[in-house]
This record gives structure tokens, sequence and C-alpha cells, in this order.
């Protein structure tokens, strides 16, 4: 009897254990190290949009860990690195989501 290999590809960002796990089911991962910010940045946009995705058709704790796991990630990136004072800025300025507001409309008066 012959063993067949057969090979999926994949062009996503993993969590840093997926290689082992993979390992761990007798398969081989194929994987590079992101170097650079920018490619970095362009793949954690993407996997930020596949994570924000699940956790919209299935809105539970275990996505809006992986949308958190992500932008975690994206704030350790030298651009982002003040997000949270960004945050804590805007929140003084604006607000945050506690009170749960829904605008619905605006009314303007209109000059004649």
């Amino acid at each position: 009897m012959t063993e067949k290999t057969s090979y999926i590809s994949y062009d996503k960002l993993v969590r840093d254990r997926i290689p082992e796990i993979i390992k761990n089911a007798n398969k081989t991962p194929e994987c590079r190290t992101l170097a650079e910010d920018r490619e970095y940045l362009a793949y954690l946009i993407k996997k930020l949009q596949e994570e924000v995705l699940e956790f919209v058709e299935d809105p539970c704790v275990e996505e809006l860990a992986d949308v958190r796991e992500v932008v975690k990630a994206l704030s350790s990136i030298r651009a982002f690195e003040d997000v949270e004072s960004v945050q804590k800025k805007k929140r003084e300025q604006r607000g945050g989501f506690e009170e749960r507001i829904l605008l619905t409309g605006v009314f303007e008066k209109e000059m004649e």
C-alpha cells in the first residue's frame, strides 16, 4: 500500500501554537515568519476582517476573544502603540458606548 501526500495551500496569519498543533496531528506545516512590520500589518488587517466576520456570523465570547487577540497584536506595531491613550482621549471627548444610545435622526433648522 502506498502513502499519498496532499497539500492544502493557505495564505493566512495563524496563532503562534498552530504549527505545533498541526505537527501533533501528524501533519507537516509550511510556514514563514513575517519580519517586516508593513507585511505583518497587512496580514493582521486581513485577519481582523476574518475574525470580525466570524463574530458577526456567530456573536459569542470565543469569536470576540479572537477579535481582541488581533487588536492586541495590532497594538504592538509601532504605528499603533499609543492606541490605548487615543482610546482614552476619545472616550473623554465623546464618551463610550455604556449608555447604549441609538441615534435615530437629527432635526436641523433650515434658514429661509
